[in-house]
């Protein structure tokens, strides 16, 4: 059985599981030759977005039910989270290794993002919506909050078209590899410091 050290193990070297289905019990490892970035502090906040984020009513949590976020994200027609990687998300985030980051409108879960943590890398590894714009402020406040923490890298694994549009990029694994590296030899603290208010965060977006 796949242990949550051998499993950082597989990060700190490019890899990253990932089930068939819900019910596959098999995990089966990727290393694409492009891999997804999102930029640390600097995503994309479109207009719209923007507005919406100033009309009130949002707020982020760190703190929220990690099981809860992960659940959200598993709860889809197809999903690639299954059993022995919950269990797994679980122990690392039970030592310090993966964090999950809930965004509220008015007080009920709207979306969030989850993701496992090895120096300054966060490994982003799959984000919710339960109401319109609900993931992509997870997304704005998630790459504010590494900013702030001290992160560098912010690994999407793959690109969608909807992470494209809030700013990411493929780069070739080779230069993923060497950024990872570097990213490996220095600390950063995901709860080092509370997350921003929205007031805040609409101060940095650019």
């Amino acid at each position: 059985m796949l242990t949550a050290d051998e499993l950082l193990v597989n990060y700190a070297n490019g890899i990253f599981p990932m089930a068939q289905t819900a019910d596959d019990p098999v995990l089966r490892w990727y290393s694409p030759p492009l891999r997804g970035i999102l930029p640390v502090g600097g995503v994309h906040c479109s207009r719209s977005l923007r507005r919406n984020l100033a009309r009130g009513g949002w707020r982020a949590d760190t703190r929220f039910d990690f099981g809860a976020i992960v659940a959200a994200c598993a709860d889809r027609a197809e999903t690639w989270i299954n059993a022995p990687l919950t269990r797994l998300y679980a122990q690392l985030h039970g030592s310090g290794h993966a964090h999950a980051l809930a965004v509220l409108h008015d007080d009920k879960l709207a979306g969030g993002v989850f993701g496992v943590s090895l120096g300054t890398a966060f490994f982003g590894e799959s984000m919710f919506s339960h109401r319109t714009d609900g993931s992509k402020m997870a997304l704005i406040w998630l790459s504010r909050h590494l900013a702030d923490t001290g992160f560098t890298l912010c690994d999407t694994q793959f690109l969608t078209p909807h992470l494209a549009s809030m700013g990411g990029k493929e780069i070739p694994r080779d230069l993923y590899l060497r950024a990872l590296k570097g990213s490996l030899t220095k600390v950063a603290d995901f709860g080092g410091r509370p997350i921003r208010d929205a007031h805040d965060l609409i101060a940095t977006i650019r």
